[in-house]
Parts: structure tokens; sequence; C-alpha cells
């Protein structure tokens, strides 16, 4: 059963048409008539769409039906792809704690704070942040920059440097990535 809804906003007719096909889609489909149920139906959702006339400002996941008259297979098209469109934004934010790493942008966020990095720092802290315990220097040179082992070199240990001094400068944490004995984790 799929996990994407669309809530019809006060449209009952195309709730109706829309369930009459229902075996031809891909998505749920709920109907809602008033905003307090609606808040309530997208509280705890992460894949929903709300079609509607109206557009709520503190509600995500819109898609306003201002362009009438659609064909109903335009339609049906549209909330497709805005669908994927949220697929995509949902699966590009990784959460590590309090913060977010967004993968399009390559920022890190913690509240409305945001710190743009490179993509050898994005892939870092990710790196990290999957492990179980403490990542080796040769360890972050393979998986991450692709070096060969016997190769000496400092830049893992610089890029560190610099990462970790970046996210104390913006976000004043300089316990995100600590070092321990055996190698650097994310907290």
């Amino acid at each position: 059963m799929s996990t994407q809804k669309l809530i019809i906003y006060k449209f009952k007719t195309l709730y109706n048409i829309l369930e009459e096909l229902s075996l031809e889609l891909n998505f749920n489909i709920i109907s809602v008539d008033d905003e307090k149920s609606l808040k309530n139906e997208v509280e705890n959702l992460n894949h929903y769409l709300i079609i509607s006339y109206k557009i709520f400002s503190n509600i995500d996941n819109q898609f306003d039906l201002d362009n009438t008259p659609i064909n109903i297979f335009q339609l049906i098209e549209n909330v497709n792809i805005e669908f994927l469109k949220i697929q995509f934004n949902c699966q590009s934010e990784i959460k590590i704690n309090d913060y977010t790493v967004n993968l399009n942008s390559r920022e890190l966020i913690m509240k409305s704070i945001k710190l743009r990095l490179t993509e050898k720092e994005i892939n870092t802290i990710i790196y990290l942040s999957r492990s179980e315990k403490p990542v080796d220097v040769q360890e972050l040179q393979k998986k991450v920059w692709n070096y060969q082992s016997d190769i000496e070199t400092h830049t893992v240990e610089t890029h560190i440097y610099r990462l970790r001094k970046k996210i104390l400068n913006i976000f004043k944490d300089n316990q995100f990535i600590f070092s321990e004995k055996d190698g650097y984790r994310v907290k």
C-alpha cells in the first residue's frame, strides 16, 4: 500500500472522481472539509500533497487548483510530479542529531542557521555519522578521498580541522566531530 497521501480539501467532486480511479493511482486519497482536520491529517505525514483552492501559509506540499478546468489525466500527472518532487526532497535530507544535512544544497543546518559545505565535507560528515566506531585517517582516505592507503598525506587531518573550525564559527559547536584515539566520530 502506498504511503503517499493526496489530501483533497473542500472539493468533494474531485474526491469522488479520483476515488473511482483509485485502483489506477499510486497514492491514497483523503477528503478533508475543515482546517483543523487538515492540520491533524498532515501532522504526522511526510509524503502528502494537498489539493485545494486555498494556499495555507503554515503547511507544506500544496497544489493550488486555481487553473481550472483541467483535464483529469493532466491533473493526475501533475499530482504524480509533485509527489516525485516531495520524495526527492525527503531523500536529500539526512538528520544527524540536532543537524540536518541537505545533500542538494550541500548545507549543514541547525534550526534556521545554514553552513555551506564542499562535497568532500558532506561526504566526510555522512561517512562518520554512519559508522558505529571511530574512523581512522586511512579509512577516510580510502572511502571518502579514494586515496591508496600507502600514500603519506595529511589531507584528511587538514580537511577535518577546517571543517571543525567552520562548524565552531557558525554553530558554536566544538563537539560535532571529535577525535578519539582510534579515529574521528560525529557526536
